[in-house]
């Protein structure tokens, strides 16, 4: 069994792999306050309701490959692969690891890693050109090229973080369900913020997609455009640029990425 960690902002996505299937997920928050053996007590509750695995701690785990886009926690899981995973080869996507992607950005260091897995899983299962959206804390957009290449993206704020603003900011306005209202027009304060929150979101996706479209590829039909991330399911019936809905993308990308370089280790 392969574990895979995909450490966002918000939220933190495991998933076990037998071969390429997935066989079970599990999110829980991100908490840059846990320490490693805070995490591995975690790992043990969860993985050991799975009947694949042995109640103890590392039972039935061949692989551990990990992204971070939060450094304190990515030190934490270093820890636990380190006095908890010792005898397990483990993968964390950082400088010097291999993807296969070439990321061709002015600093290649500074882009997120998982904006690259994704990169990496996109490649893998739709070939390129491709852009893929992910919405989670940000909502971000990454293109790749015909020839998988990474070449660069844009960075927009997310559905959570619009939502807590105008509840923050608004004097007459307060937080709300992430939930389709009945009607594009809201009859009352809070449909009208869900309203603005999903077709606004589905309208700024789909403007942005068609312009990357145009820089991407001489044909922006030939663009396979891949929605991904937590909050994907909000619009996926109200955007008319998205042609596949992958939620694993950043796991898969994980695997790929451990198998690539499990063999230099």
């Amino acid at each position: 069994m392969l574990l895979t960690i995909d450490v966002g902002n918000s939220h933190t996505v495991l998933g076990l792999f037998d071969g390429e299937e997935i066989v079970e997920h599990w999110r829980i928050s991100t908490d840059a306050r846990r320490t490693a053996d805070e995490l591995a007590v975690l790992l043990q509750g969860l993985m050991g309701m799975h009947p694949l695995l042995g109640v103890e701690l590392g039972d039935g785990i061949e692989g551990i490959a990990i992204c971070s886009t939060v450094p304190a926690v990515l030190h934490e899981l270093r820890e636990v692969t380190r006095r908890y995973y010792g005898d397990v080869p483990a993968v964390l996507v950082e400088p010097g690891v291999k993807t296969g992607v070439p990321v061709l950005t002015d600093n290649p260091k500074e882009v997120g890693a998982d904006r690259i897995i994704n990169a990496v899983a996109a490649v893998e299962l739709y070939g390129g050109p491709a852009i893929v959206v992910d919405l989670g804390t940000a909502t971000t957009f990454d293109a790749v090229s015909a020839r998988g290449e990474y070449t660069g993206g844009v960075i927009a704020p997310g559905i959570e973080i619009s939502v807590e603003a105008l509840g923050v900011k608004g004097a007459q306005l307060r937080k709300i369900e992430l939930a389709r209202p009945r009607s594009v027009i809201g009859k009352n304060t809070v449909e009208a913020m869900q309203s603005g929150i999903v077709y606004g979101f589905a309208g700024q996706i789909d403007g942005v997609v068609e312009r990357m479209k145009k820089e991407l590829a001489a044909d922006p039909d030939e663009v396979t455009v891949i929605a991904t991330g937590g909050l994907a399911p909000m619009v996926l019936g109200e955007s008319s640029v998205i042609d596949e809905h992958e939620p694993w993308l950043t796991l898969i990308g994980l695997r790929l990425v451990y198998e690539r370089n499990v063999a230099r280790m």
